[in-house]
């Protein structure tokens, strides 16, 4: 064992998380990989106990479950083929504004978030639908990229999230209260990004052309009424029967997540989508996303009992409370900028399980409502994904766009700029004006 001083340790173990991750290592290895030899470290042979108990208790959770259900939800709806047809209707119904292609991102990204809880799934499916479209049609690369990166990412916001369901356990609030909270904030997203667009290509149209007479013409109303209800329909039953069901008290979260697999499944059957290749591909990329998830949990959650158990959590703590001369929305600004620079270096998971235990108890010190607090968060760390150098939304693009559209990542890099200011604007809001978070959780029972 050897004698470090809580401040070393702080220094050291974030020092072994940058370096680790500078190296190309996964974050799951690292923050379990820097548990154990710190735990070694500070308490020898005996931090075994504590890594074998965490692990333990992460892999026994209830309350996960829902996680890999819901993720399996998306792979299915992804399968099912009604991504593309609403895409088309709504492409169509915005036909004749400037910008259509990419106002019909947005919404369907909104609409999506709200079956999957997932954002990969939604990046890619909108990155290969819709970038073809605008390149055709002469959209700005800037706008075309940023919009389907920041849209995409709407899905860790907007319940059924698989963030919130993590938030939850964190910090002890109900699924069902989080998911409510999480509602009209990732509306609030989706608003500011549907206005943005339709103003720049209002006043720059060469930036978002609407579409082209002759195309508009070649589907008339009643078509585009079909197709909406056709591929309308259906995934807001979806969303309705899993987000009911969790907040009228029928069913936890588990078995609304698993309900809504099965949903998804018959759906993939009913718009003739299902082969045995298929679910197959479904069930072990599903397979493959959990084991990811549930690997990082399990690295975070023995980092944060072994940066806790060294004194960690106190430097942090004080650190925070230091900032008491600026009062409590100065040390609460100094919480967020803190999960915000975290976003850039690393993974929204180890970010909820490193500072859930440290922030929520100043939190509710300084007499913030948790259950704002903990939605500021996730709207902070929505962010995350599309914020260089690890966003997620943003590699996801870049592996599905052709090179043959000439987009480099930098050109991602740019596009998504005005989305994250737009996101901080959205951030300011919620933060300021906290009914839009806890109204419709006030009436949701625990």
């Amino acid at each position: 064992m050897i004698e470090m001083s809580p401040e070393l340790v702080v220094i050291l173990m974030f020092t072994g998380i940058i370096l680790g991750l500078a190296l190309g290592h996964p974050i799951a290895f690292v923050l379990g990989g820097l548990a154990v030899i710190f735990g070694f470290l500070g308490w020898g042979v005996g931090s075994w106990h504590l890594i074998v108990s965490r692990t333990y208790d992460s892999t026994s959770n209830y309350l996960l479950i829902a996680i890999p259900l819901f993720i399996l939800m998306a792979t299915f709806l992804e399968k099912s083929g009604i991504a593309e047809g609403l895409f088309k209707a709504m492409m169509h119904l915005f036909g004749p504004m400037n910008g259509a292609v990419a106002l019909a991102v947005v919404v369907l990204c909104v609409i999506f978030a709200a079956c999957t809880g997932i954002m990969g799934a939604t990046v890619v499916s909108m990155s290969l639908m819709s970038m073809p479209i605008m390149m055709k049609y002469g959209y700005d690369k800037f706008l075309a990229t940023g919009v389907v990166a920041a849209g995409g990412s709407l899905g860790i916001i907007i319940p059924p999230s698989i963030m919130l369901v993590m938030m939850a356990d964190r910090s002890g609030i109900s699924v069902g209260k989080l998911f409510a909270g999480g509602l009209i904030p990732g509306a609030i997203l989706g608003v500011l990004f549907f206005l943005y667009i339709g103003i720049v290509c209002y006043f720059w149209p060469e930036k978002g052309p609407a579409l082209p007479i002759e195309e508009r013409q070649s589907i008339t109303m009643a078509q585009k009424l079909k197709m909406l209800l056709i591929n309308l329909v259906p995934p807001l039953v979806l969303i309705f029967g899993v987000l009911g069901s969790i907040w009228f008290g029928v069913a936890t979260p588990s078995e609304a997540a698993g309900v809504g697999a099965f949903l998804s499944f018959l759906l993939m059957i009913a718009y003739g989508r299902f082969t045995l290749a298929s679910f197959k591909e479904c069930i072990f990329s599903a397979f493959r996303s959990s084991c990811m998830v549930m690997t990082v949990i399990i690295g975070a959650t023995c980092f944060t009992g072994v940066f806790i158990g060294l004194g960690g959590g106190q430097v942090v703590t004080d650190v925070v409370m230091s900032f008491d001369f600026l009062g409590r929305w100065g040390m609460f600004a100094v919480m967020m900028i803190v999960v915000f620079i975290l976003g850039f270096l690393i993974d929204w998971i180890g970010i909820i399980y490193i500072t859930f235990p440290i922030f929520m108890p100043i939190a509710v010190k300084l007499g913030f409502d948790p259950l704002w607090f903990v939605i500021v968060i996730a709207v902070n760390l929505q962010m995350s994904f599309i914020t260089p150098p690890f966003g997620y939304a943003l590699f996801y693009m870049k592996g599905t766009v052709p090179d043959s559209m000439g987009i480099k990542l930098i050109d991602i890099y740019r596009g998504i700029i005005p989305f994250v200011i737009l996101q901080v604007i959205g951030l300011i809001i919620v933060s300021i004006w906290s009914p839009l978070v806890t109204w419709l959780p006030s009436f949701i029972g625990n």
